[in-house]
């Protein structure tokens, strides 16, 4: 793959063949080098073939190898002129994001509750790869219709807490008359879980201020304790990817589409097929954004029944929730020119810049905040977005992998990673060894490297450095 280099941070894939845009990727020469080691970059170029894209076939610095689109993929097409909606450029975990509580406790507060925090987490959060959630079944219809502000309104978490989530909650447009009676079956008994894979709930510390304005806006604090939840819309998500990847596989010969990976399935976003996945999807991650919100709410439930008192006297307040598995219909400027677009973000979030209409009003000064967790047992970012972004208003979504889940377990033993992990220092909560083993450190890329790229490139900003305390997975 011919690579060019622009600059310290950013590198070029010159348009080859059927491909209508080049392909840019975001990094370094460390983590340039530790993409070459996949089939990434392929797929950058691949992207580009898409039919209506525009800019260029976007890779964020913590690139690796996924289904169709590479994680850490963004693209736009121009609805109006053919532009095409891949769920390879979505991924099989619809709305998969992050959620950040900030805290006014402190470190020395950990050290003395922690452990019992700790226990009550571990009781308290559903996770693996299985049934088990937290909410009522029943609520399922709701959710699919109107995410978080339904479980609100059934007696979940505060209003404030919409008040700092991406889109409120709620992706609008969603169609649950779209999701098959399977995708239904298996979120019903999983509403309100955590998951398996990279999924987390962490408690940290801020142990870095790069930003002084943005971290008092966002209520982060040197010293505090935050909560960050990782997860998305467990089995729903995924059935409903599958369900419309074998619709538009069907379709594209219909639409006269040709693309150099089967796994890049699209259709154009105003068709049929098109408008069907764009609604199914929004239900799906209306299901993700009610499923966060329902573990922030059990956190808080965690943290009150140790210290004695009432949830809302806590001060766990809700920094921001923001996605990482969308494709969503904005309006951007190409070539001097409002058009409306569906910008894919695979595995990268969502960073709007001060000003920014949909950013809350009391943040609107800073930018949107960027959430960016490191690997189990590493630092996560919090990162703010910034003007001029290169990349249509997106940004990296975590470390990224570095090597496969098979590799990782023949490095090391999942004892020997929790072992290492509570001479760090941190309090793990995992009943599988295996993945343990697959989630180590040394499998992903390095975190404050893939943050500091981004700030290099304009993609979004440096606020505050998050050190792990206690990680609670499956």
């Amino acid at each position: 793959m011919e690579l060019q280099p622009h600059g310290a941070s950013r590198w070029e894939i010159p348009r080859t063949g059927g491909m209508l845009v080049p392909g840019v990727v975001f990094a370094s020469d460390t983590l340039i080098a530790q993409a070459r080691k996949d089939r990434a970059l392929d797929q950058v170029a691949n992207v580009a073939h898409l039919p209506g894209i525009v800019g260029a076939s976007y890779a964020m610095p913590d690139i690796h190898w996924g289904y169709g689109f590479p994680i850490g993929g963004v693209a736009a097409t121009d609805v109006k002129r053919g532009g095409v909606v891949s769920p390879g450029g979505v991924g099989f975990d619809i709305g998969c994001g992050v959620r950040l509580l900030s805290s006014p406790l402190t470190e020395a507060d950990f050290a003395r509750y922690g452990n019992r925090v700790m226990a009550r987490l571990d009781t308290r959060i559903p996770r693996g790869t299985g049934e088990g959630g937290i909410a009522d079944p029943g609520l399922l219809d709701e959710i699919l219709e109107h995410g978080a502000r339904a479980v609100l309104d059934a007696g979940y978490g505060t209003e404030a807490d919409l008040d700092r989530c991406e889109e409120r909650g709620t992706s609008t447009g969603a169609r649950p008359d779209l999701l098959s009676s399977k995708a239904r079956q298996r979120g019903a008994v999983q509403l309100g879980s955590l998951g398996s894979g990279n999924h987390f709930l962490e408690i940290q510390v801020v142990d870095e201020i790069h930003d002084a304005a943005a971290a008092e806006a966002f209520g982060l604090r040197l010293g505090t304790l935050t909560v960050m939840i990782h997860c998305g819309s467990r089995g729903l998500g995924h059935q409903t990817c599958q369900d419309h990847l074998k619709t538009m596989d069907a379709a594209m010969a219909r639409h006269d589409i040709q693309i150099p990976d089967r796994q890049l399935a699209c259709v154009p976003v105003e068709s049929s097929e098109g408008r069907s996945y764009l609604g199914a999807m929004a239900a799906a991650a209306n299901f993700s954004w009610a499923n966060r919100h329902l573990l922030a709410h059990e956190a808080r439930e965690a943290f009150a029944s140790v210290l004695g008192t009432r949830p809302r006297n806590l001060g766990l307040n809700l920094v921001f929730d923001v996605a990482h598995n969308l494709a969503k219909l904005e309006t951007h400027t190409v070539g001097g020119e409002e058009r409306l677009l569906c910008v894919h973000r695979k595995g990268a979030t969502r960073a709007f810049g001060p000003g920014h209409p949909d950013i809350p009003v009391d943040l609107r000064a800073v930018g949107q905040p960027v959430l960016v967790p490191g690997s189990m047992g590493t630092a996560s970012w919090v990162m703010r977005g910034v003007a001029n972004n290169p990349a249509f208003d997106s940004s990296a979504h975590g470390a990224g992998r570095l090597m496969s889940r098979g590799a990782a377990r023949r490095h090391s033993t999942g004892a020997q990673v929790r072992r290492e992990m509570e001479q760090a220092g941190i309090a793990i909560r995992s009943g599988s060894a295996k993945l343990l083993a697959e989630e180590a450190p040394y499998a992903y890329k390095d975190v404050d490297e893939v943050a500091s790229v981004c700030e290099a490139a304009g993609l979004a900003a440096r606020v505050a450095r998050l050190r792990p305390l206690g990680v609670v997975k499956a």
